[in-house]
């Protein structure tokens, strides 16, 4: 394979500086030859959704693959599928798609998730076992739904007993697999927290006690904000039950103002859109702006959805023998985040995918 040649500003530390691409690999040191395909402009580190669900509303795996090229090409090179009822591990053979890193199948109760979709389990006590079933099948994350609505109460409510999550969450640590939870309203956080979880999906129930729980034990939060613009819809669907529907208005409303707070109370954040769970694949920068206008710097925005995000599920950003999944930009994403809308070219696994 010909070897490759990008210059560039590079992020996040800004320098200009020349990088080679030899074997899917990074070299800063030159490569005699190289042929070079970007001259100038901006070197970003592949955008990462860190909630999406890659064959979840597919019937095949062609179909889930389209969905990964949507992501591929707004710029998003590594995902963390957040649990799909398809078996997606061809797909990681591909090595025009994106990498991506399965959480299996969500872990549900009957009745208290979306239909069909889920490992649902009529005994709550044998949590464990279905955590270490899913932790064995995926790569590394394993997916609780935490709460959903109870419509006996006609309210979001947990699914879980604390025991349960304990004992379910330290069998998936004891795996070496992280554990996150799809978590919309309040009551669930404590028990999931104090259990150990690793990620909160959602979070728009967080509250400053439960802020600062996260904080004590190092909890990442992915807000999915664009999929929270889906809640007024929600609620007028669920005319049946309202409670609920002024639960998720009510959450809707003060969701920019909670994840400021656990911005500002320095909890790990992360961009994941929930493609495929009624949002369309390919909006990486929607959320990247969005959480932005949440309150985070352009930076920090953009280390969200690229090197810090990176580095949270295991790989690094761009230097010396680092993956070649790199995004060049004309223009600079930290002045302008909408630059990202565009970018020159996009290079996966050290391949020019364009």
């Amino acid at each position: 394979m010909t070897a490759l040649h990008m210059r560039g500003v590079v992020l996040p530390d800004g320098e200009f500086r020349d990088l080679w691409i030899v074997n899917g690999r990074i070299r800063t040191r030159p490569v005699p030859g190289a042929e070079t395909i970007v001259d100038g402009g901006y070197l970003l580190p592949g955008l990462v959704d860190a909630h999406c669900h890659i064959g979840l509303a597919a019937d095949d795996l062609a179909e889930a693959e389209q969905q990964a090229l949507t992501d591929r090409d707004a710029g998003t090179l590594l995902v963390r599928d957040c649990g799909a009822p398809l078996d997606t591990r061809p797909l990681q053979e591909k090595l025009e798609l994106p990498r991506i890193v399965r959480a299996g199948k969500h872990i549900a109760r009957p009745r208290r998730y979306i239909r069909y979709i889920s490992d649902e389990l009529e005994d709550p006590s044998l949590l464990p076992a279905a955590v270490a079933e899913q932790a064995a099948a995926g790569d590394g994350w394993v997916k609780l739904v935490g709460d959903w609505i109870d419509r006996d109460t006609g309210d979001l409510a947990p699914l879980w007993p604390d025991d349960a999550l304990a004992e379910a969450i330290k069998v998936a640590h004891d795996a070496g697999a992280r554990v996150t939870a799809h978590v919309f309203g309040g009551e669930a956080l404590p028990g999931l927290i104090k259990a150990g979880i690793d990620c909160i999906e959602h979070g728009t129930g967080l509250t400053a006690s439960t802020i600062e729980l996260m904080v004590a034990h190092g909890t990442a939060l992915v807000p999915t904000l664009i999929n929270i613009e889906t809640f007024p819809s929600l609620a007028a669907g669920a005319s049946r039950y309202p409670v609920y529907a002024g639960h998720m208005l009510d959450l809707y409303g003060r969701v920019r103002k909670t994840v400021g707070a656990a911005l500002e109370a320095g909890i790990p954040v992360y961009a994941g859109t929930d493609a495929g769970g009624g949002i369309a694949h390919g909006r990486i920068v929607d959320e990247i702006v969005a959480l932005h206008e949440a309150g985070m710097t352009t930076s920090d925005a953009l280390g969200a959805a690229s090197w810090s995000a990176r580095s949270w599920l295991g790989w690094s950003g761009i230097q010396e023998s680092s993956a070649a999944d790199i995004i060049a930009y004309a223009d600079d994403p930290r002045t302008d985040l909408n630059a990202l809308r565009h970018p020159t070219r996009i290079v996966l696994r050290g391949r020019v995918i364009r």
